[in-house]
């Protein structure tokens, strides 16, 4: 059993984000979140001002460990993120999809890793926290290595922390395991998501100890790296999300303590 708490396990919102398209149905939404065993969630998909979004959040008992900006916000107006952020209750976000950049492109991707570092820095500034949420589109060959690799070498620790998805680690070809590892002290924020092979012959998403993935190995290492939150996401579901993520839930509260 690892030493995470089962309260830091987090809910991203985005798997749930079509119940929670109006407050009335948020507000159920996170009733059934807190009946489940959640304590925390993670802000993104909602459509509701967050002034709404938190009052209903404090109302069902529920803290917000980090949110997922727009990422033209992010980068044009890093000072509006900061207000936002302390108006929802957290110091994380994460820069959640690389929208509009040409990973083709050198000067491309030298520039979106700039302006991530003078976004981090209004952030960390602000006594706020910028991470970077991968997909599988940064694990295209870039120099050496790959884009990810160079997204965090070419900004500042301090400015840049990063917000790891493990299937989509595994999905663009890397090891879970070993990218917690190699970003010990920079990984705040986990996203935890199962990936199963179908009979069909291609990837998909599964609940957490329902797919490939080595959870025991994985959790340890984001212990040792210093990981806060352990953030639960599906991106879809086979069927009920409310029933995948209590699988989630009570699968990852085996592996942690009350």
């Amino acid at each position: 059993m690892s030493s995470f708490k089962t309260s830091q396990i987090a809910i991203q919102l985005y798997t749930l984000r079509d119940c929670c398209k109006n407050l009335a149905d948020f507000v159920a939404t996170l009733d059934k979140v807190r009946k489940i065993g959640y304590r925390a969630v993670q802000v993104s998909g909602i459509q509701m001002p967050y002034e709404e979004a938190k009052k209903a959040l404090d109302d069902a008992g529920l803290i917000v460990c980090a949110t997922h900006e727009h990422f033209d916000l992010i980068l044009k107006d890093p000072e509006a993120v900061c207000d936002r952020l302390k108006i929802i209750g957290t110091t994380h976000t994460a820069y959640p999809w690389p929208g509009g950049i040409d990973f083709d492109s050198e000067e491309g991707v030298r520039g979106f890793a700039k302006d991530l570092d003078a976004a981090g820095a209004v952030l960390r500034k602000n006594g706020c926290t910028l991470s970077y949420h991968n997909h599988a589109n940064e694990f295209v060959r870039f120099k050496n290595s790959t884009v990810l690799d160079y997204i965090y070498e070419a900004t500042n620790p301090a400015n840049l922390k990063a917000e790891l998805d493990t299937y989509w680690i595994q999905y663009g070809g890397g090891d879970p395991t070993t990218w917690i590892e190699k970003m010990s002290g920079r990984v705040p924020l986990l996203h935890l998501k199962d990936y199963v092979y179908t009979k069909e012959n291609s990837p998909t998403y599964a609940e957490i100890g329902s797919g490939n993935l080595d959870w025991k190995r994985i959790l340890a290492a984001a212990e040792r790296a210093g990981t806060q939150w352990l953030i639960v996401e599906q991106d879809t579901c086979p069927g009920d999300p409310f029933v995948s993520i209590k699988k989630s839930f009570e699968y990852l509260s085996a592996l942690t303590s009350p």
